[in-house]
């Protein structure tokens, strides 16, 4: 008890000495807990490649959005801040021309009078431009330099075999124009694809080889959806690893995990990604570009963007989609999630391609046959990244497997060019068996796909003569001979009032 008072009973000198010692020891701790704080994170904000005018209305309504749609609301679209525009190139060109008899040439225009401050960007097939067959080194450039003259900033260009070697002339052509316009940046585009062959060296090497071309970025295109969130983060850091290049990231929703990917993509570093705007996104189109600038806002990865701008262009095409929904042009279907794209590596276009080819036959119950075909398809013609124009010709391939009940009883052209070697080299060897088949004895080339190919820029001008208003009408002329003359045709009419489809020109008559 005694000392239990004398402890109770210390001078006010001790308990002050108690104090202090105790606030010595504590003060020390709190100088620590503070150097221990993580400094604040340099802000790098993920930039957007907008897709609304471009892949999203072709991914979900067969590219049929009209210029006329797009004109009113391009000035705000201009001032959001976008890395870039997609808004030309891929199938818009074939369906300007064929279904909304408009001149791709005069839309380019068009856009870039009304995006003066945006860069607009295009997607190039390579040494098959925006058509289906290689073409010659001369139309390859005489394409590049028209679309940099009419407005493109920068071409996505890629090859539906990842045959760098088929990229290299468009890729030099830019260079050639940047050189001397200062205008034009050549991105290449690696088709993202599963399969055995394509490990992550195979995509460092392909990154180390598209800089040594002189492309001036990467674009990883994962035209299917089947890049996965964890792989993300492992495909960009390798690459980035590899590379000094800014690496762009495109995919899309068909298998459900776009935006996961994206968020994964973004923390690993990649520079760029592609969204569209929320009435033409998902489905088988993109993220949408006002959920992913809300995902990285106040993070180190804020766009900046402003919402209420983002929202008054989502309500400008919310009308326009309500209206492909009820005309049956948006089909809900492409807006769903089909994890089967996972499993069988099928495109969306390549999808409804194939189901409309069944149709036709009266044959829409051989669906899941010609499902399972594909990856076998895809294996005898070498493991191709199934996207235009390699799609198309396994998608139609296996329907003509299925449907003849004997495989390669009859084989399309493209498929014979395929295992010609005319396409460019596989990233495997194709099936013996299979060629010996369908092309029996044939010599099968080795060299890049343009490489044939004479010049024909003078030949192609020569037939077309009497059709040509602008230099840029060759071109047309050149990717599709036969829709671009009908074009002319009904263009002519339009200017001089008289209907050539209803014309009887061997008599002289002509309807106005």
């Amino acid at each position: 008890m005694a000392k239990k008072n004398d402890s109770a009973k210390k001078p006010d000198n001790a308990k002050k000495q108690d104090t202090a010692r105790k606030v010595e020891v504590k003060e020390p701790a709190k100088k620590a807990e503070s150097a221990k704080k993580p400094e604040k994170a340099a802000k790098k904000p993920i930039k957007i490649t907008e897709t609304i005018l471009r892949d999203a209305h072709q991914s979900l309504i067969a590219t049929r959005m009209p210029t006329d749609l797009m004109l009113p609301i391009l000035d705000k679209l201009d001032k959001v801040g976008y890395h870039s525009i997609e808004c030309w190139g891929g199938a818009t060109f074939d369906a300007s021309l064929r279904f909304l008899k408009e001149d791709p040439w005069e839309r380019l225009r068009k856009i870039k009078d009304g995006c003066p401050n945006t860069p607009l960007q295009m997607l190039f097939r390579g040494q098959n431009i925006l058509g289906y067959r290689p073409y010659a080194d001369d139309v390859v450039y005489a394409f590049v330099e028209k679309s940099i003259a009419n407005g493109i900033d920068i071409i996505r260009i890629f090859d539906c075999l990842n045959d760098i070697r088929n990229l290299q002339a468009a890729v030099d052509a830019t260079n050639e124009i940047k050189q001397r316009e200062g205008r034009g940046h050549a991105q290449v585009a690696l088709s993202y694809t599963l399969g055995d062959a394509y490990t992550l060296d195979y995509w460092m090497n392909m990154a180390k080889k598209i800089e040594e071309m002189g492309a001036d970025s990467i674009c990883i295109k994962d035209m299917a959806g089947l890049l996965v969130p964890y792989k993300a983060t492992e495909m960009i850091k390798a690459m980035k690893s590899a590379t000094k290049l800014p690496i762009q990231l495109h995919t899309h929703y068909t298998s459900g995990v776009a935006s996961m990917t994206y968020l994964k993509a973004v923390e690993a570093g990649v520079d760029v990604i592609d969204c569209a705007m929320s009435p033409f996104a998902l489905g088988t189109s993109q993220p949408a570009t006002e959920v992913m600038v809300e995902t990285f806002k106040g993070t180190e990865y804020d766009t900046g963007f402003d919402q209420n701008l983002l929202a008054e262009i989502a309500d400008y095409f919310r009308p326009y989609r309500d209206e492909c929904l009820a005309s049956g042009l948006l089909n809900p279907k492409v807006m769903g999630v089909d994890i089967k794209t996972l499993l069988y590596q099928v495109p969306g276009g390549m999808l409804s391609n194939m189901v409309s080819q069944l149709k036709e036959q009266n044959a829409e119950d051989r669906y899941y046959d010609v499902l399972k075909e594909i990856p076998e398809v895809r294996k005898d013609l070498g493991e191709p990244p199934l996207v235009t124009p390699s799609s198309q010709i396994v998608g139609t391939q296996a329907v003509f497997n299925v449907l003849m009940g004997e495989r390669y009883k009859m084989a399309t052209d493209q498929t014979k060019d395929m295992l010609r070697g005319k396409y460019g080299q596989t990233v495997k060897p194709m099936n013996k068996d299979v060629i010996n088949k369908v092309i029996p004895g044939e010599k099968i080339r080795t060299e890049r796909s343009g490489a044939y190919v004479e010049n024909e820029m003078d030949k192609l001008e020569e037939e077309m003569k009497q059709w040509k208003q602008q230099d840029e009408d060759v071109l047309s002329y050149a990717l599709f001979p036969q829709v671009a003359t009908d074009f002319f045709k009904y263009r002519k009419a339009q200017q001089e009032k008289v209907d050539l489809s209803q014309a009887d020109t061997k008599n002289g008559a002509y309807p106005v």
